[in-house]
């Protein structure tokens, strides 16, 4: 199937050449059904998950539609491995509206929209510098919408080849319903491995089981099916016209000093038992504090000091479930540690600031670990999103950057918030390619 679409502006314009259908490799697989858990539904309204990866490749036409080719071949025998991601996201059969459930369906012949577009303007695989979201967003796919009897498309992956130097970004958006951090990563992995020629020494398959997840309180799916929020009722799903993406490269030497800074504060408080200040917890309450201390400094500070605002930090339930998840669990299987703080105490100029965010997020993470409360989950994140929250995705552990899909290191990489204000992304330790 082929496209032809003109996007111009006064000083760029995207040219998509085409769009095919990438299908598992190899002999037809057998139809499949998956049914979502509730921890899968508590996804089901939100944005999909949306990454671009730049590679600086400067190479000829016929290199890169070669590279090109190589992607497709390697994402078929990737989707061999994680099946259904090239399936679709449909109503259950013989659901009613009071009760409605959703299944993942793979079928014969169902496959990957894989589009190849040109992109004239500016060097965007160069630096990590400020961008418009606007001007990102091109580069990410959209994900086909359910059409009558079609369900949802899970996946999509556009390649678009940068001129004037031929250097590649490679947009990727999957369906936060189909799985988490850990199962839309172990898929980059396992693409990246087939890319690079590695097909005998894949990473370990994804356990495909959703019976594996149990709910903990009888009617809880049933539960989040009526009150979990409508994608229009999302307020940060809202995107202003000038909103900014950046990247900032935090240093161990700088995460160390935050670390210090939390002790010290800790010890001049008199506290016996200081907060565990982690490298992540470092890393998130810095943010946090900065955040907090920008908006007190601006237009848009806060009128209640007092008031409380909070921070939502992802954790993956695999090892605490009951009975506990296998890590290679395709799925998702993460739920909302809340840390909560007021806004004067965060916004303070001191280590004061750095200590309360730490400690508020330390504990709500702890709290997380400790006792989950499914049953009150949709309530907890809906009223903190009336009051101000700032929220994180993805984690270090998860390994983002090491050769995703080429041989060689991505230039840089952004996660993608379109259209979401207060969501920022962590991506861990990476070396650039030169």
């Amino acid at each position: 199937m082929a496209m032809a679409q003109d996007s111009s502006s006064s000083s760029s314009r995207l040219r998509s050449l085409d769009t095919a259908v990438v299908t598992p490799s190899g002999p037809p697989l057998p139809p499949s059904c998956l049914p979502l858990t509730f921890l899968d539904l508590q996804w089901i309204y939100s944005p999909p998950v949306e990454r671009i990866f730049f590679y600086r490749i400067a190479s000829t036409r016929d290199a890169t539609d070669h590279l090109i080719s190589d992607l497709k071949r390697s994402l078929s025998t990737a989707l061999r491995v994680y099946f259904p991601l090239a399936g679709h996201l449909r109503v259950a059969h013989g659901c009613t509206t009071a009760a409605t459930r959703h299944d993942i369906v793979y079928e014969p012949g169902d496959g990957v929209a894989f589009t190849v577009a040109e992109y004239d303007g500016a060097d965007l695989a160069s630096d990590h510098q400020p961008r418009p979201v606007a001007e990102l967003a091109r580069f990410v796919p959209r994900l086909h919408p359910a059409v009558g009897d079609d369900g949802a498309a899970l996946l999509a992956v556009q390649a678009t080849v940068l001129q004037p130097h031929g250097d590649l970004a490679l947009g990727v958006t999957v369906h936060h319903a189909a799985c988490d951090g850990v199962g839309s990563t172990g898929f980059l992995h396992t693409w990246a491995a087939a890319c690079s020629g590695a097909v005998e020494s894949l990473p370990p398959p994804p356990v495909i089981d959703r019976t594996l997840v149990v709910e903990p309180v009888e009617g809880l799916y049933e539960h989040y099916t009526r009150n979990l929020l409508r994608t229009e009722e999302i307020e940060f799903v809202k995107m202003s016209p000038d909103q900014l993406l950046a990247t900032f490269m935090l240093s161990s030497e700088h995460l160390q000093r935050v670390k210090d800074a939390v002790a010290g504060e800790a010890a001049r408080r008199g506290s016996q038992t200081p907060p565990r200040c982690s490298t992540l917890v470092a890393a998130l309450g810095f943010v946090w504090s900065c955040y907090l201390r920008a908006k007190t400094e601006t237009s848009d500070g806060a009128g209640e000091p007092e008031s409380p605002t909070y921070f939502i930090v992802p954790v993956d339930h695999r090892a605490w479930m009951k009975p506990p998840v296998p890590a290679t669990y395709f799925g998702n299987c993460i739920g909302p540690a809340i840390g909560a703080a007021t806004e004067r105490d965060l916004a303070s100029g001191d280590a004061g600031g750095l200590f309360t965010a730490c400690s508020a997020i330390a504990a709500g993470i702890a709290r997380a670990v400790a006792s989950p409360e499914w049953e009150t989950m949709v309530e907890r994140v809906k009223e903190v999103g009336t009051r101000g929250v700032l929220s994180v995705a993805g984690s270090p552990r998860l390994r983002v950057y090491p050769r995703l899909l080429l041989p060689l290191v991505p230039r840089c990489h952004r996660r993608t918030p379109v259209g979401k204000g207060g969501l920022w992304s962590l991506l861990g330790p990476q070396r650039l390619s030169s």
